[in-house]
């Protein structure tokens, strides 16, 4: 029984003990692990590492001048860079099970109302990154290539090194799968009531601001791709706040929802 409300304890009788869950969460890291190893032997049998390699480079390649190439300053670079390409796809195709297996150990110690907010955050947030790395990926890089090159002077031929551009790209994918994470961060305070919803709206003009500032600090410094990233930003945070509205209606827990009845 609960000492707070005489009402019985939903999670009362599923403590294991410690040495059990290490043992479980050996077992789900393995299970993860398999799964991106699989992942990454299919890349390897198709596309392969250089064809994946390719492919992100795609791109760049695409509006380097005529003759323009990328190139490997390091010996091991033709070798090392395609293989952490097919490891970092290998990951983000395997991701799904990956999160499964996180949300598989800690479901047990959540109350139910819990377990109406993690999984839809899981399976949002995922998306959220994925869509912010398709956008930079398909939208982004050939504006900023484009930009870029249009004040190379024709004087210069440009040949990217393989491991800078490979950086330039984590860097990147990072940054807008990260930033596409807006709305979640703003269910999350509001939810957790750490923020209210009229906090939020008040708060607006200056996430602009401070939207512009994170820009500018995690992309290159030309226009383009800041304002690629702020104003995407901008636009999930008002997404954040219509759906903290309908998470907070949907995911209470009973005793909020007497509360507020």
């Amino acid at each position: 029984m609960s000492a707070n409300d005489g009402k019985p304890d939903e999670l009362e009788g599923t403590e294991q003990p410690f040495v059990q869950h290490l043992v479980e969460l050996r077992d789900r890291l393995i299970k993860a692990c398999i799964a991106i190893g699989v992942c990454f032997g299919i890349l390897m049998i198709w596309p392969g590492s250089g064809g994946l390699y390719d492919w992100l480079a795609a791109p760049l390649v695409e509006h380097l001048p005529k003759g323009g190439t990328l190139i490997a300053t390091s010996v091991i670079s033709p070798f090392l860079v395609p293989l952490k390409i097919t490891l970092m796809a290998a990951f983000m195709l395997a991701l799904p099970v990956v999160l499964y297996q996180v949300w598989a150990f800690v479901a047990p110690g959540l109350y139910t109302h819990e377990k109406k907010l993690v999984l839809p955050l899981v399976v949002s947030s995922t998306l959220l990154f994925f869509a912010g790395v398709a956008f930079c990926y398909y939208f982004v890089f050939g504006k900023v290539f484009t930009f870029i090159q249009s004040f190379a002077p024709k004087s210069v031929s440009a040949m990217p090194d393989i491991e800078a551009y490979l950086s330039f790209v984590l860097t990147m994918f990072i940054a807008f799968g990260a930033a596409f994470e807006v709305p979640i961060v703003v269910v999350v305070l509001a939810r957790m009531n750490l923020v209210s919803i009229e906090k939020l709206k008040a708060f607006r003009a200056y996430f602009v601001v401070l939207a512009f500032i994170i820009a500018a600090v995690l992309t290159p410094p030309d226009v383009v791709s800041q304002l690629a990233l702020a104003i995407p930003m901008v636009l999930l945070y008002e997404v954040g706040i219509w759906a903290a509205k309908i998470f907070i209606k949907h995911t209470q827990a009973p005793e909020e929802t007497t509360t507020t009845t």
